[in-house]
């Protein structure tokens, strides 16, 4: 039977990965990655294993035996080289036979964000790869953006106008767990993730409003008002940037391009925004 570390089992895609892949137990013995055991309360499916990306010494004992590793970049770790260059190396040594990594849209041409340099880092190590780059999360609705959302009933960033494509994180577990179960498939592949719609807040956020049935305003203030509004609401200041990076620079550049590549991996059509917000109604109250 196959075995697979998935790191972040406590995060996001992490736990979406480990809920796509419980349906085939028959095919792969699920390990969580963890920072401290104890962190992931799951069922007797899932086994839970120590991996912290900042101690080298968890690396090589989690990794022990584990055919695929479901990879991804902790948002406070931004030196690539130092962190995950010794993560390739315990790989390497324990034999791991496929990694897929969770890089972000558009890391192929951007040389400054961390994932192109894991990315490099993965390419010459010999052991086949799979490269998911997603849209912009759904589920950041439910995570940097709820306060705004549920406590000022608005969507507050510095986005204008800017068209983004997007993604719902459950669309992305499905993804991985397919390149997981069928290495052979997508060895040395890179894949965008997107659903099929090309959105503005603006729109996002009308689609909010009808969906829970409540007034929800778009509102883009500018950089200074932004950064401050965040640091009051006890935003630490380098998640304050990310987030400034990650909504305003869109503004300057032409909208990323729609990928039908869910469809054509999952053979199921990805979430909607609308289905996105109905699904998480009673989180996005």
């Amino acid at each position: 039977m196959k075995r697979v570390l998935v790191t972040g089992a406590t995060g996001t895609v992490g736990g979406e990965v480990i809920r796509s892949l419980q349906p085939h137990t028959d095919q792969v013995a699920i390990v969580a990655g963890v920072r401290k055991l104890g962190d992931f309360r799951n069922n007797e499916i899932v086994q839970e294993i120590r991996f912290d990306f900042e101690d080298s010494s968890s690396f090589e004992p989690a990794l022990q035996q584990v055919d695929a590793l479901f990879l991804l970049r902790p948002p406070q770790i931004s030196q690539a080289k130092k962190y995950f260059e010794p993560i390739i190396s315990a790989a390497q040594t324990q034999q791991v036979k496929h990694i897929i990594f969770l890089s972000v849209q558009g890391a192929d041409t951007n040389s400054v964000i961390p994932h192109h340099t894991i990315e490099e880092l993965i390419k010459p190590s010999g052991i086949t790869y799979t490269f998911l780059r997603p849209a912009y999360f759904m589920q950041n609705f439910l995570t940097t953006l709820r306060k705004d959302l549920v406590e000022n009933h608005r969507v507050f960033l510095p986005a204008g106008k800017a068209k983004f494509t997007v993604i719902d994180v459950r669309d992305i577990g499905r993804v991985a767990a397919e390149a997981i179960l069928h290495p052979e498939q997508h060895q040395h592949k890179a894949y965008n993730l997107t659903n099929q719609e090309l959105l503005s807040f603006g729109e996002m956020a009308r689609m909010l409003a009808k969906g829970l049935e409540t007034p929800i305003r778009y509102e883009s203030p500018n950089l200074v008002k932004f950064f401050i509004t965040k640091k009051r609401q006890d935003v630490a200041t380098p998640m304050a940037l990310v987030m400034i990076m990650l909504h305003y620079l869109p503004r300057f550049s032409s909208p990323p391009p729609i990928s039908d590549s869910v469809q054509q991996i999952t053979k199921q059509v990805p979430f909607t925004f609308e289905q996105f917000v109905r699904d998480h109604r009673d989180q996005l109250l």
